[in-house]
């Protein structure tokens, strides 16, 4: 559905006042985020399922927001895709229909779906045209009561947690060693000696780049398999089909850059599915239980609230992320990234304790 199908869409669901009052907080995120000035803008969104319309509200929000700015922009809400479905025609003729340079803004329950013959991943395909975007997928993890934990997220003064994180990716891209341990039972090894961290700080206002809204992570790959020790994880647990806030924390015994063993309760046992899960489809089922990713929570704002793209970004907590990170500068290709996130950590850098 394209901009006046999907307003109307919107007003006929009751959603539309919910976009028109989100909006009056994203007009601030144009300038500071992707430094927009006369780019066509096209924001992309779904339907939802039953009680679950963040999407549908975010992408709404934001249309409304660059209207009132006066923005060449366009909507379009698709149905619910999942991983291996096909994104709509609606959204494939508009991202083809945009010039070098324009903006993207996704905001999915699920995922945005295979973009065809426009290319295999959605961010190579902003890369090669140099758009900047901003995305926010698998919101369909949460009831559409919690639509004020994710605007809040994202409603931050963005400077002082650019400073912030520009001064933790220098002391990762210098390190070489990471010690991190909770009161919770975490002690882990995890080599970065020769990684280049990414700040996801918000600041997307470089063509062909872009990255979460809302934002505030620090990450980094590791150094080959050189992980080890343990986690336990007391905040959420990514599966393959949505994220489970910890109920009983999950223990994941980590050897030699790969995870031998998943202990706990039922969160740890829809964990341990999907890993078996992917091993049985992917081409290099070796790759599936690697530990690719450290990441530090920095947004004062964000709360564990059952949605990784939120939980992640969490100030006083970090993560390791089982699976793929050969998209951050890693090397390690396999078909799930999965955040594994945990509470409180003490977090040494080459026995130096950062402290965000």
């Amino acid at each position: 559905m394209e901009t006046i199908e999907s307003i109307n869409w919107l007003k006929e669901n009751n959603l539309f006042e919910s976009s028109k009052e989100a909006a009056a907080i994203l007009k601030k995120i144009f300038t500071p985020c992707l430094a927009v000035q006369d780019e066509r803008v096209l924001i992309m969104g779904d339907r939802g399922s039953k009680n679950k319309k963040i999407a549908s509200i975010l992408a709404g929000a934001y249309y409304l927001a660059a209207d009132e700015l006066k923005l060449d922009t366009k909507l379009v809400l698709q149905g619910l895709k999942s991983r291996g479905d096909q994104a709509e025609d609606d959204v494939t003729n508009s991202l083809f229909q945009l010039k070098e340079g324009d903006v993207v803004v996704v905001c999915m329950s699920d995922k945005l779906g295979s973009i065809g013959d426009l290319g295999k991943s959605f961010r190579k395909f902003c890369e090669k045209k140099k758009f900047k975007f901003v995305s926010a997928l698998s919101l369909g993890d949460l009831e559409t009561t919690k639509l004020n934990h994710v605007i809040n997220a994202i409603n931050i003064d963005y400077k002082p947690m650019q400073l912030q994180h520009e001064k933790i990716k220098q002391i990762l891209d210098r390190g070489k060693e990471v010690y991190i341990t909770t009161k919770a039972g975490t002690n882990l090894y995890y080599n970065i000696d020769g990684m280049t961290a990414t700040s996801a700080d918000g600041n997307y206002t470089t063509p062909g780049k872009g990255g979460n809204l809302p934002a505030g992570e620090v990450y980094i790959p590791c150094n080959g398999k050189n992980v080890n020790g343990k986690v336990i994880v007391d905040g959420s647990s990514r599966n393959h089909k949505h994220t489970a806030i910890i109920k009983e924390p999950i223990t994941l015994e980590i050897e030699e850059g790969k995870v031998v063993e998943i202990s706990g309760g039922e969160e740890a046992k829809l964990l341990e599915r999907t890993l078996d899960w992917a091993a049985s489809r992917a081409k290099n089922p070796g790759s599936v239980r690697r530990v690719g990713e450290f990441g530090i929570g920095l947004n004062p704002k964000a709360q564990i609230i059952g949605a990784t793209i939120v939980d992640e970004k969490t100030l006083g907590t970090a993560h390791i992320g089982i699976g793929s990170n050969y998209w951050f500068g890693g090397g390690i290709y396999a078909i799930i990234h999965l955040d594994q996130i945990f509470k409180n950590p003490v977090i040494k850098i080459d026995g130096e304790e950062l402290k965000p």
